[in-house]
């Protein structure tokens, strides 16, 4: 009996995965913090105090961040690793979008405050949802297995789908969170299915395994290989918002409460963009030749229908989302090089345009007015006679998805054209700069509307919510100061994505 129990016992240690703890702590504080406070609002109910659920959630993020530096450090110092018998990796890469996520969760905590005492809405709902959210991106961002990196989109996805149709009082705020759930329902399917025949063709859901057999066997002609990239790139691109799996972004941005868009267009695309490179740069780099001219072509879409399209807008979230896919098109620019530069110029726009997004819709969350309905152009009418600070802040916001110079806007599609041009994609550089001057047009339509023209004679008087003040301010300077100076950004870039393909090879 006793022998039959000491191999019993050596066979289950012999099945107990490796784990490291250290960099499992930012997963687990973003997603315990959202149970710990659901457990909190579950027993205390309306004692809490109104700020309590915001506070407690920028605390989590401000907690993430300061658990994400020890591991970027220890990374740095003894090389990159893996988790959870290789599901999870642990490099910079992952950090530096685990980072990303922690201040986009900290920026919409902000904005959101004053938005959902105005709307009279259920605040620890919204938070709980948010960091759930959150917790999913991080697990994408640092997934080394397709199937973990499955569960943490619809981790994400799930909460956004909520998220988005949480306004119960406006009939658009239904709709969008129809649509997005319908359609993301069928982006996830084309997603596993694409696991399933990228399973079928290497024999694994290992990146780093999938990395080596290709790299040891040509399978650039296998058809269920090719189906499967091609199903994957389906998923992503409806992630991401690129053409022509855009089609939900105007009327879900439209009609979703205008905090939640701010998280959608920073922290869900940095997460989409995430998983894609770590799919694509860290399993199929070897065989690049088939998906770099998809990638040309979602890229030359999503910059020509982006730019073009939101001309015709009237609405400022509608402009807002076609600029999202027109960036989501700068954005595979650097995708589509395929080469070192070309993605470390991909997280450093990133990171860029989280900030100008979240500056953006936290002003449009002010103007909007009760019932979040003020998001015509109209409604921008005179706001520097109004609000002269909100005006300018906004202003440096737009100046900077335009890419004007001196603005961390300006640097990022510098990068990723520069990337393009070092990678022999001429005609692709050519036409990202047309889009960027066709792009810049809508930007200074607002401009114009804020300065050049009178507000209306009923025009309510904007109070601006301390949280939302801080928020933007804290964007223009991270605008301001990285347009500047953007090489220490421009480092961590580099050192998070050339962590990453030390790794994968």
């Amino acid at each position: 009996m006793l022998p039959i129990l000491a191999e019993a016992n050596s066979l289950a240690q012999a099945n107990i995965p490796d784990i490291q703890w250290l960099p499992l702590i930012p997963h687990i504080v973003m997603a315990g913090a959202a149970v710990v406070l659901l457990t909190i609002v579950s027993v205390a109910g309306r004692r809490l105090p109104g700020w309590f659920a915001s506070a407690w959630t920028a605390a989590a993020g401000l907690a993430v961040l300061a658990t994400a530096i020890p591991v970027w450090i220890r990374v740095d110092q003894e090389g990159e690793s893996s988790t959870i018998a290789g599901s999870i990796g642990v490099d910079q890469f992952s950090v530096f979008i685990i980072v990303l996520l922690a201040c986009s969760v900290v920026l919409t905590a902000l904005v959101a405050d004053g938005f959902l005492h105005r709307e009279s809405l259920d605040g620890p709902a919204f938070y709980v949802l948010l960091m759930l959210s959150a917790a999913g991106g991080i697990t994408m961002a640092s997934a080394n297995n397709l199937i973990v990196l499955f569960l943490g989109l619809e981790i994400l996805s799930l909460a956004v789908y909520v998220l988005v149709a949480m306004h119960l009082r406006r009939a658009e705020s239904q709709e969008a969170g129809i649509k997005y759930f319908v359609l993301g329902a069928f982006a996830s399917a084309f997603l596993l299915y694409g696991i399933a025949l990228v399973y079928g063709a290497t024999g694994s859901l290992n990146l780093a395994g999938i990395e080596s057999i290709l790299g040891n066997n040509d399978l650039s002609d296998n058809g269920l290989l090719l189906a499967g990239m091609a199903m994957l790139l389906v998923g992503f691109g409806f992630k991401v918002a690129a053409v022509p799996f855009h089609a939900w972004t105007p009327d879900v941005y439209q009609g979703a409460p205008s905090p939640v868009v701010s998280y959608m267009a920073a922290g869900v695309k940095a997460a989409g963009f995430a998983a894609l490179l770590r799919v694509f740069f860290g399993g199929f780099l070897g065989v690049a030749d088939d998906w770099q001219p998809v990638m040309f072509g979602l890229a030359i879409a999503s910059l020509a229908v982006g730019s073009m399209l939101a001309i015709v807008q009237t609405d400022v979230k509608r402009i807002l989302a076609y600029s999202s896919i027109s960036h989501a098109g700068f954005i595979l620019v650097g995708v589509q090089a395929a080469t070192d530069d070309g993605v470390a110029s991909v997280l450093f726009y990133l990171a860029a345009y989280a900030a100008m997004a979240i500056g953006s819709f936290a002003v449009i969350t002010v103007v909007s007015g009760p019932g979040d309905e003020g998001t015509g152009l109209d409604s921008l009418r005179g706001l520097a006679t109004r609000r002269p600070l909100l005006a300018a802040a906004f202003t440096v916001l737009l100046l900077s998805q335009a890419g004007i110079p001196f603005t961390v806007g300006f640097w990022a599609k510098f990068e990723v054209i520069t990337a393009a041009v070092d990678a022999r994609s001429f005609w692709l550089a050519v036409i990202a700069m047309l889009a960027a001057v066709v792009a810049a047009f809508l930007y200074l339509r607002i401009v114009v509307a804020m300065f050049l023209e009178s507000p209306d004679a009923d025009a309510p008087r904007l109070s601006i919510p301390r949280g939302p003040a801080v928020a933007v301010a804290i964007v223009v300077l991270f605008t301001l100061a990285f347009g500047i100076y953007p090489e220490p950004l421009l480092n961590l870039a580099d050192d998070a994505w050339l962590n990453l393909r030390l790794h994968a090879h």
